[in-house]
């Protein structure tokens, strides 16, 4: 089990999902929504097993198959889930799934630097591509896959959990509406302690870099959903105490600034070396809203001005899917996007971090 997994249990606890589901609701396009996203795992690590658990409570999209360098886990995985024989495959033989119709879409979740030529993969096979965040290990390659998957003409999309949080959905829906009128600040706090120092997320040929890929990302996607606007500027800082855990090209402590067209500034923080850190809050006119637990595994907790968030929990792996289904099939517009698109826009920003820490200098944006 990784330590990003065991902090993130320990940091928001335990909830038991419920056990029945929204009814999707189409919107436009195909409007089948009786149509089952079927989806083959490719990575069969602790976060795609996570990933597989919550599909058995999904509506709309089955675990069909899966795609694993460890021929024993793809044993275990025929098992545990009924998975068929023939829909298991390697890293080497996986574009064969171009052949087989019982696979819709393929789940990459597999270290970061491996997304790219494994989705342009996919995509060359004629399957859908969900693909973990970070998308890839920098904005060239990630608009590389966008490219591909045009080409291809088969919808990438991204593994944006949050984008579906109903606690998060309801402090938008507020902004959106107004309640908080001019919003003025973001803060964005995201990290922990990390473990083994043999990990592939301590290796920069397979990470792209540190904590910030790992989980700065939410903090960097957090400051737009929750300010609404796309970064103008960033400005970045780095620590590191520990040279040797975290060697050259792997960021141990980050703390970066944005500024948004409207005003409003963002002030974040992403590490691998202190706990305690999973926070958002939007200080606004009117208003102010946060999120604390912001980006666990659920349930998250928030409350705004107007007093404490009910929305309930639902396991959020199992509605990411299930509402990526309703994408798929049904062209449904999620409120927050999680296509590739969505995800070049993120990695801009990260390479941008990483260049206002080299350089010391303020970094416009162009998104």
């Amino acid at each position: 089990m990784s330590s990003r997994r065991k902090f993130l249990e320990k940091l928001t606890g335990s909830a038991v999902a419920l056990a029945v589901l929204p009814k999707v609701v189409s919107a436009g396009g195909r409007g089948n929504d009786s149509r089952t996203l079927r989806v083959a795992i490719m990575g069969l690590g602790s976060y795609g097993t996570r990933v597989a658990d919550a599909m058995q409570s999904c509506t709309r999209a089955k675990l069909v198959g899966a795609i694993s360098g460890t021929p024993s886990k793809l044993v275990d995985w025929q098992r545990k889930y009924g998975i068929a024989a023939k829909n298991c495959y390697n890293y080497s033989n996986f574009d064969a799934v171009r052949d087989n119709p019982d696979i819709d879409a393929v789940y990459v979740i597999t270290p970061n630097a491996l997304h790219h030529d494994q989705v342009i993969r996919v995509a060359r096979a004629g399957k859908h591509v969900i693909c973990e965040k970070p998308m890839a290990t920098d904005a060239k390659l990630a608009q590389e896959m966008v490219d591909a998957c045009d080409k291809a003409d088969v919808k990438l999309l991204v593994g944006y959990r949050m984008h579906f949080e109903p606690k998060t959905l309801e402090i938008i829906r507020m902004r959106k509406a107004g309640d908080f009128g001019k919003i003025k600040f973001f803060q964005g706090l995201a990290g922990f302690q990390i473990g083994d120092p043999s990990q592939w997320r301590l290796n920069r040929q397979l990470a792209g870099g540190g904590a910030m890929m790992d989980i700065g990302i939410y903090a960097v996607n957090g400051a737009r959903y929750m300010v609404g606007e796309e970064p103008v500027w960033v400005t970045a800082q780095e620590t590191k105490t520990d040279p040797v855990k975290f060697k050259e090209g792997v960021d141990e402590t980050i703390q970066f600034q944005f500024g948004f067209p409207g005003g409003a500034v963002a002030s974040c923080l992403s590490t691998y070396s202190m706990n305690n850190l999973d926070r958002f809050f939007l200080d606004a006119e009117n208003g102010w809203a946060e999120l604390f637990p912001a980006t666990g595994y659920g349930p998250i907790r928030g409350r705004t001005f107007k007093g404490e968030l009910s929305q309930p929990h639902i396991t959020h792996q199992t509605v990411q899917m299930d509402e990526m289904a309703a994408i798929l099939f049904d062209g449904k517009q999620p409120i927050v996007p999680v296509d590739g698109r969505e995800a070049v826009k993120d990695m801009k920003i990260i390479d941008a971090i990483f260049e206002a820490v080299r350089t010391g200098k303020k970094i416009s944006l162009h998104l």
